[in-house]
């Protein structure tokens, strides 16, 4: 292993404990504190929460298409159920954190170079290695983990004990 692989792994063990961390805070919550905002127009915890839940299955399942059966079974339940109560909230997040966990841990050097093309929503095109990908997503857990503990802690919850 090189001193690269040695950080990557640190990296994304990092990461893992991070996405167990905010499951811990997130799973005490009923329902009215799953509702709760930092301010009307912001979203709510469980909001926040969906949203990194839809970023992880948008870059994975959409642009990369990841196909393993865990991507495929949680696809089924964002259709079945696009709004889930608080604890399909968690369970959706948990899952997914750990579907991209094993990701990481198949994919070899070569495929986080692989390139993913297409139009984004606004019909501009995109060509974007996994490695972006993967990093993206790391920056969006951090950024809106930030939200979810800045709202928890307002509210007078736990927030990730980071």
């Amino acid at each position: 292993m090189t001193e690269r692989d040695s950080t990557l792994d640190e990296i994304y063990r990092n990461w893992a404990a991070y996405q167990t961390l905010v499951v811990q805070a997130l799973t005490p919550l009923d329902e009215a504190q799953i509702a709760l905002r930092a301010a009307p127009h912001l979203r709510s915890i469980g909001e926040i929460a969906g949203h990194m839940v839809g970023a992880r299955f948008h870059w994975c399942y959409g642009i990369m298409g990841e196909r393993g059966e865990g991507w495929v079974t949680l696809a089924a339940e964002i259709e079945r159920d696009p709004d889930p109560p608080a604890a399909g909230i968690v369970r959706a997040f948990e899952r997914s954190a750990a579907l991209v966990q094993a990701d990481l841990e198949r994919w070899s050097a070569a495929d986080m170079q692989t390139v993913f093309r297409g139009n984004d929503r606004n019909g501009q095109p995109y060509a974007d290695s996994r490695q972006w990908i993967i990093w993206h997503l790391i920056e969006h857990d951090l950024h809106h983990g930030g939200e979810l503990s800045l709202t928890l802690g307002m509210h007078g919850l736990a927030a990730p004990d980071l």
